[in-house]
């Protein structure tokens, strides 16, 4: 499995799920793919998962289907009839980085990943240490942030 593991996808379950149901809504779902640079259309969105709806097995399942997807996508195993999924994906990511890169200094440090996750709901403050280990993961040069590479790395990874 991707740098995600069970117990970062069961926070973000437990964050999406506003009402505490032990379900998320395919808004809620939207909202945070959207927002980590990944669009679907409701439409698209409800077609692929079938439900109105996810328990956290499901949503596992779900993460774990388009990881899947973005593995044979990024591998080049999957034939494209033009560039234009690769340009969208790029255009995609660099929006993401933006997000990302509070200082717009071309760089993800720890703690701007900390607050953009916390701003998202995604990240418990107790838990910052683990910004760091996600940096550490994915810094290939060592300087101890990331660029955009290193972040295109860690996305597409961390979707595949």
């Amino acid at each position: 499995m991707s740098p995600l593991g069970t117990g970062d996808l069961r926070r973000i379950f437990e964050n999406l799920d506003k009402n505490r149901d032990g379900q998320v809504s395919l808004e809620e779902l939207n909202w945070l793919l959207k927002k980590i640079g990944i669009n679907y259309s409701m439409d698209e969105l409800e077609s692929s998962i079938g439900k109105l709806s996810l328990d956290f097995d499901e949503f596992l399942y779900f993460y774990d289907s388009i990881s899947s997807e973005e593995t044979v996508r990024s591998s080049g195993l999957e034939s494209r009839e033009s560039n234009e999924g690769d340009a969208d994906q790029e255009t995609d990511l660099v929006e993401a980085f933006k997000v990302f890169d509070l200082n717009d200094d071309g760089f993800i440090s720890w703690d701007e990943l900390q607050s953009v996750l916390s701003k998202l709901e995604l990240w418990d403050k107790r838990s910052g240490g683990d910004c760091n280990s996600m940096i550490r993961a994915y810094d290939t040069n060592n300087d101890g942030k990331l660029d955009f590479e290193e972040f295109k790395s860690m996305m597409l990874f961390t979707i595949s």
